[in-house]
């Protein structure tokens, strides 16, 4: 299992050879392209951008299982929406009749995704952006910057284990899963996809009514080093999910995982992470 260090790296050379050529034929790092029939407005020195650029999307495992697990019909929560890497397939995956709900809390990506569902104006049209921070309660404060950037090129002061870059969230409002829930009126909750660097357990405390009324399907990172690092338990969030009914598979192979701290833990190493579908066991 390669680090989140280690990807970034692999990226940046691919970057650096990519970029040379593009540099020799007069061309910039900003490109507009069409990558699996979805268009996107993207920066090469980023590394979501590029990955899509290159590979025709981030988190490729990622988007195949969404792909799976989202219906023609569904309203979905993506929950660390970033550029809109995975929004603009699940807002193709929902269809007309669906609806997905994107939270992106950083001025620098938030921009970004609404530039690239522009791009996308059907898709756009089922598809409801928020610069908004989830958390547990409406009254946290809202950090004034948070991890949202991957840069390929050297030069930035970034995050020693996974490469990031903090960027600005000025524009952001807190508010929590439930309100928002209540306050958009939506009476169906299909899945959630969560990316959101070690604050899952503020975002689930904040929609344990969510969780209860409409059992959704969660696709979420697990990375323990990095809730040490925000201050969040992650045995916390552990047991929040077995007290909330739900099992867990990884996200790739779909096997059965431990829903046990220790030997969860132990699945993951320092300054990696995995990617988990969670599914709460009483859902019909």
């Amino acid at each position: 299992m390669l680090t989140t260090k280690t990807k970034v790296s692999l990226a940046s050379l691919a970057y650096k050879f990519i970029a040379t050529g593009r540099t020799m034929a007069g061309k910039n790092n900003c490109v507009t392209v069409r990558r699996r029939g979805l268009m996107w407005s993207l920066d090469l020195s980023e590394g979501i951008d590029f990955s899509i650029y290159l590979l025709g999307a981030f988190e490729r495992s990622t988007a195949i299982t969404l792909e799976k697990l989202v219906k023609p019909g569904d309203v979905v929560w993506d929950i660390g929406a970033n550029v809109g890497a995975h929004t603009l397939g699940l807002a193709r995956s929902v269809g007309s009749a669906g609806r997905v709900f994107a939270f992106e809390p950083t001025d620098f990506a938030f921009d970004k995704l609404k530039r690239n569902l522009a791009l996308n104006p059907e898709l756009q049209a089922r598809t409801y952006p928020r610069q908004v921070l989830l958390a547990a309660a409406p009254a946290e404060d809202a950090p004034e910057e948070i991890f949202a950037s991957w840069p390929l090129e050297k030069g930035e002061p970034v995050h020693p284990k996974h490469r990031g870059r903090l960027v600005t969230a000025r524009n952001a409002t807190v508010d929590t899963l439930d309100r928002v829930v209540a306050r958009e009126g939506v009476h169906r909750v299909d899945v959630i996809k969560m990316d959101v660097d070690g604050h899952e357990l503020k975002v689930l405390q904040g929609g344990l009514t969510t969780l209860s009324k409409f059992r959704p399907i969660l696709v979420m990172e697990l990375s323990p080093y990095v809730h040490a690092e925000e201050h969040n338990s992650f045995a916390a969030l552990v047991a929040l999910l077995r007290d909330a009914g739900y099992s867990i598979q990884h996200a790739s192979t779909w096997a059965p995982l431990p829903l046990q701290e220790r030997e969860l833990e132990a699945l993951i190493p320092d300054g990696a992470s995995i990617n988990v579908i969670a599914r709460c066991d009483s859902r019909s």
